[in-house]
């Protein structure tokens, strides 16, 4: 009898084990709605799958303006440190998301000023940015990289220069909604929303074609960059195609978190020169 229950419970654990192997599911560090049984790229981004990804953790970050007193139309230099969060240390190892190890998007108080631009990692592990602000105002900040061992992190940032004191809520603007087509260095974006009217909370398709359709190229290791931010500079989005191949037709599929209006600004590469155009889409609430 005791070698049978023996026999019984090495079963059950071959049988756990078997199950547990199985269990194993690779996802994609960018976009985690992309899922695999084994392990690849993702079909979206490119990255690789990783197994068991942990659950979101976020990492501290401090960011330094030099001067402090934050200048407009001169240089400044932004600093980003970014700690451990289980250990505070500074962390010095990251990964390269989309052939970058930091993209960092700034946009002004008004959403008429875009940058996507890229700090450098210097020896004393903090990531450095060479730039100006073009008018005074208050900026948002949006920092994306990817600690080695972690997850993606998108922390949000704000900044205001000196002598500038008109409060945040007294500032936002009033956006027109705006989906008309867009000519850009090299091309044109036209913009098709399913459903017409977005709903918060709710999946929203953006449906892109581009034309002239040849000379597309991927941007930073994607088809496309997406950053959506809200009248209010609360909500900030950054994504890429769910639909692409190269070709003038792309598909986003977005979730707008709350009622606003949202400036949507999309890039795009054709023949070695990067476009930026601009959208403002209306998001309401479910009534």
């Amino acid at each position: 009898m005791r070698r049978l229950l023996h026999c019984w419970f090495v079963a059950l654990l071959a049988v756990g084990l078997l199950c547990a192997q199985r269990t194993i599911e690779f996802t994609c560090p960018m976009d985690r709605d992309v899922r695999s049984p084994t392990p690849g790229k993702c079909p979206r981004c490119g990255m690789t799958l990783v197994a068991n990804l942990p659950e979101p953790v976020e990492y501290p970050v401090d960011l330094r303006v030099d001067p402090p007193q934050v200048p407009s139309a001169h240089p400044i230099t932004l600093e980003f440190r970014i700690a451990d969060p289980a250990t505070g240390a500074p962390v010095k190892q990251f990964e390269i998301v989309h052939e970058k190890l930091f993209h960092l998007f700034i946009v002004s108080q008004d959403l008429q000023y875009f940058a996507h631009v890229h700090p450098l990692l210097g020896g004393d592990s903090v990531f450095r940015l060479d730039t100006s602000l073009p008018k005074p105002g208050t900026y948002r900040l949006l920092a994306d990289f990817y600690p080695t061992g972690g997850t993606p992190q998108l922390v949000p940032k704000t900044i205001t220069t000196a002598g500038y004191t008109t409060p945040l809520e007294a500032a936002i603007p009033r956006l027109v909604p705006d989906l008309s087509p867009k000519q850009a260095e090299n091309l044109t974006a036209e913009l098709k929303l399913d459903p017409p009217q977005p709903i918060a909370g709710t999946k929203t398709m953006l449906f892109v074609h581009l034309s002239p359709a040849d000379g597309l190229e991927p941007y930073i290791g994607a088809w496309a960059h997406l950053l959506a931010v809200s009248d209010d500079l609360v909500d900030t989005i950054h994504d890429h195609p769910f639909i692409a191949n190269g070709g003038p037709d792309m598909q986003f599929n977005i979730f707008f978190p709350r009622e606003a209006a949202y400036r949507v600004w999309i890039q795009f590469q054709r023949k070695g020169v990067v476009n930026t155009v601009a959208f403002t889409i209306p998001v309401t609430a479910l009534r």
